[in-house]
């Protein structure tokens, strides 16, 4: 059978020696590796290609999370539950270079355990939320004991050893941090950012305990990053504001960093900041595309900037019409734009009609001319 994709297989701990068997710090790993046995070994692909030098390549079989499902009942929009996991992968490339390792989702943290993490003291010992005693009134709750910490994230990164085995060599740990706390009973209450930067950094140190309390995890390092949730009608994600990293064997965090990005919806009802021009230029092409076809649902975008610089830009065309031709000349006219208004500017814009995407047009600093697909056709 000839593949048009080169792979290459490796031999990969199995899921026991992954959960439980991994050696003691000073212990032999070859030797770990031989007392196992070939039955409790797995036969991994690991694909050769890597479309940009940021993503990880994954070891296939795919691995689910051990935790698998908790996020859609724990975050608030589509837009944290997708940005939690991404952005985390983004911090983790800050301590595990995508060149030299490989992801697996977590599986260290299992649905129980993340549960009982997540819940209230009261509920769980385990629980890192503060707990409520009987009598509190709802107003007093949401005073004095708000659920801070809404979703744990975990994330692992393998490495290929000499002898071509893949073995665990770090773990990223997110923690979702409400900042809009919604009680059954009683007026929604904001929590301020200092609060929750506190609260997450105190929570974060519990955790590396509990996880250096497992034999398999002692000498593993983990990097932990802070994310600050949205409200529930927000249509953009929130974002990682802090970030840490605790060495092999150190059982604390040092060095806090500030992680500086931010997501901006566009038009933006206000034109300061470093955005300005940005929302001039997008209104301006939000303008022409009016003009073309005044009938449009909406014109959105979503910018995504890093470290006070523009990142990305993602935007939304929803269109009513259907016409083949009608949509091929549109697209072009697009193009067009895209190339008068946003040189320089990594953009990604995506044209959807009730029967699903109709236009796809990407442009990046690697391409001289914007990539332009019309499904379909």
């Amino acid at each position: 059978m000839r593949r048009t994709t080169k792979w290459f297989a490796t031999g990969i701990l199995s899921a026991a020696l992954l959960t439980g068997c991994v050696p003691a710090p000073g212990d032999d790993q070859e030797k770990a590796v031989q007392e196992t046995e070939e039955s409790e070994q797995e036969m991994v692909l690991i694909p050769d290609a890597q479309i940009k030098k940021e993503y990880y390549r994954t070891p296939v079989p795919f691995k689910k999370s051990a935790s698998r499902g908790l996020v859609v009942n724990n975050l608030n929009t589509k837009y944290d539950i997708q940005e939690t996991e991404e952005g985390l992968l983004r911090l983790s490339s800050l301590y595990y270079d995508p060149k030299d390792y490989f992801f697996q989702e977590g599986q260290y943290i299992d649905r129980d355990t993340a549960k009982q993490w997540i819940s209230r003291k009261s509920n769980f010992e385990a629980g890192l939320n503060p707990a409520i005693t009987e009598g509190m009134s709802p107003a007093q709750i949401a005073e004095e004991a708000p659920i801070y910490l809404a979703h744990i994230v975990e994330q692992n990164y393998l490495q290929m050893t000499d002898d071509k085995k893949v073995k665990l060599a770090g773990i990223s740990i997110g923690l979702a941090m409400n900042s809009i706390y919604y009680p059954r009973e009683g007026n929604e209450r904001s929590i301020d950012d200092k609060t929750i930067e506190e609260k997450g950094k105190k929570m974060a140190d519990i955790i590396l305990s509990r996880l250096r309390s497992k034999p398999e995890l002692a000498d593993v390092p983990i990097a932990v990053g802070l994310f600050k949730q949205e409200s529930r009608n927000d249509i953009v994600p929130g974002t990682y504001f802090a970030t840490s990293f605790a060495a092999k064997g150190k059982n604390e965090f040092t060095g806090w960093k500030e992680v500086d990005e931010q997501y901006v919806l566009l038009p933006a009802s206000s034109s300061t900041g470093n955005y300005r021009d940005l929302n001039t230029t997008f209104k301006n092409f939000k303008q022409d595309i009016d003009d073309y076809f005044p009938s449009f649902v909406n014109v959105i975008g979503t910018a995504f900037y890093k470290d006070q610089r523009l990142n990305s830009l993602t935007v939304e065309i929803p269109i009513q019409f259907f016409g083949k031709t009608e949509l091929i000349g549109f697209s072009q006219y697009l193009t067009s734009l895209v190339k008068t208004h946003f040189k320089g500017v990594p953009i990604e814009i995506s044209v959807t009609s009730v029967n699903g995407p109709e236009v796809l047009i990407v442009h990046d600093q690697d391409r001289e001319e914007p990539f332009v697909h019309v499904y379909g056709y």
